[in-house]
């Protein structure tokens, strides 16, 4: 088996505007309660505004497990993040872009290239794929909306 990157990406619209999505990716601490996926997540540092710039995760994809680094990178309407190599991949890369549609609704777009450190079959490439890029969209979607929901008056 060849050794290639791996490419994904999805776009999901959610019912909010982009700092309430932003706001839900930078609060690191949750994100194993909306993306299966994730089994840990911690800030090591942030930058001076509050937002994570370092974050160690632990994940489980198809059997797999590794223990990564990410850089958080932040824009106005973005989020970028680059991990080290680890045991499993050589590299990964991984973006959210926003774009507000309406007021109270935006247009993410998640997009990842993995550099596996081993050939990997397509059906584990496949079943991980669509792991992956569900629990970035619809699972990122859940935990904006529960977060939207508990804000509102009731």
């Amino acid at each position: 088996m060849k050794l290639v990157a791996v490419q994904a990406s999805r776009e999901v619209v959610i019912d909010a505007p982009p700092e309430v999505i932003l706001e839900a990716l930078a609060d690191v601490g949750s994100v194993p309660s909306w993306s299966p996926v994730h089994k840990r997540a911690e800030v090591i540092d942030s930058y001076p505004d509050g937002r994570p710039h370092h974050v160690k995760v632990t994940i489980r994809v198809v059997g797999i497990v590794d223990t990564e680094v990410l850089e958080y990178h932040w824009g106005p309407d973005w989020l970028v993040w680059d991990a080290n190599k680890t045991l499993q991949q050589h590299a990964q890369h991984v973006e959210y872009t926003l774009q507000r549609e309406t007021e109270d609704m935006t247009r993410v777009r998640f997009e990842i290239t993995l550099e596996p450190s081993a050939p990997l079959p397509e059906f584990l490439v496949k079943r991980a794929r669509k792991k992956v890029l569900y629990a970035a969209t619809e699972g990122l979607r859940r935990r904006v909306m529960a977060a939207i929901g508990s804000d509102r008056p009731g």
